[in-house]
């Protein structure tokens, strides 16, 4: 189970607090999403968290330093999902060391293609950091054993075309796409986009390596950000997926 939340969301000392709630309740990977201006891959739900991140100054920087007090009480791995803005504007080698140094155990750059990424992909071997990509629908055969080329840790599956967002109803050819990727692939693959649901959670795990969780839970650390109901509800939203995923046989 890979949960996505936005850092500074509400603010940075609860991003901590959920982090470690998050564990708690059964999380195995956090994706720790860096606040951007211009999310073009994510829908309402994570652009309302990266304004509301936004409303107050946050930096890269910011966000090791939650990594290093998480990483006093934690080992959870936790995977830098950024637009590619951000890491340019720090400088990639900088940003590698100092993610390496907070405890951040790899990156996923969402605008970031294969065909652009050997420079970063080098330092983070360097620092020993994996780098995911992003596979498609619409990736065809050899774009597929490019991404499964340029990737270390895992392959991040997007099981839908468009934006992120909780959906109802996920599309039937996941199965599909998958087994396309396995053939080339022999990384772990995980689904996300649009997952949002305890059955969808259960569905897919049966199919794939890992499943990302990003919109669903962010509603709710909108919902009862400033509530103290917050972490509660967090757990209890967090800890129903994980029951549907352990029950997928």
């Amino acid at each position: 189970m890979i949960l996505y939340i936005t850092a500074g969301d509400p603010d940075l000392r609860s991003t901590e607090r959920i982090i470690l709630a998050l564990e708690d309740a059964g999380a195995d990977i956090i994706e720790l999403g860096v606040p951007f201006t211009d999310p073009t891959a994510d829908g309402p739900t994570i652009q309302s968290a990266s304004m509301r991140a936004l409303k107050k100054p946050i930096h890269l920087e910011d966000i090791f330093a939650i990594v290093k007090r998480v990483r006093e009480k934690s080992e959870i791995p936790i995977l830098l999902f950024s637009y590619y803005n951000p890491i340019f504007k720090s400088g990639e080698e900088r940003a590698v060391r100092q993610a390496q140094k907070a405890g951040i155990d790899g990156m996923l750059i969402v605008d970031l293609p294969p065909e652009e990424s050997e420079n970063l992909r080098k330092r983070c071997k360097e620092y020993g950091l994996c780098l995911v990509h992003l596979a498609t629908p619409t990736s065809d055969h050899s774009r597929l054993r490019l991404v499964a080329k340029a990737s270390s840790g895992f392959v991040y599956y997007v099981s839908v075309t468009g934006i992120t967002g909780a959906r109802k109803k996920l599309p039937e050819d996941i199965k599909e796409h998958l087994a396309q990727i396995k053939q080339v692939c022999d990384l772990p693959i995980a689904v996300g986009f649009g997952v949002s649901t305890p059955g969808q959670a259960k569905m897919l795990a049966r199919l794939a390596d890992g499943v990302v969780i990003g919109s669903a839970l962010v509603s709710i650390i909108e919902k009862f950000g400033k509530s103290r109901n917050l972490i509660p509800r967090v757990k209890k939203f967090v800890s129903g997926i994980k029951t549907a995923m352990l029950k997928r046989c």
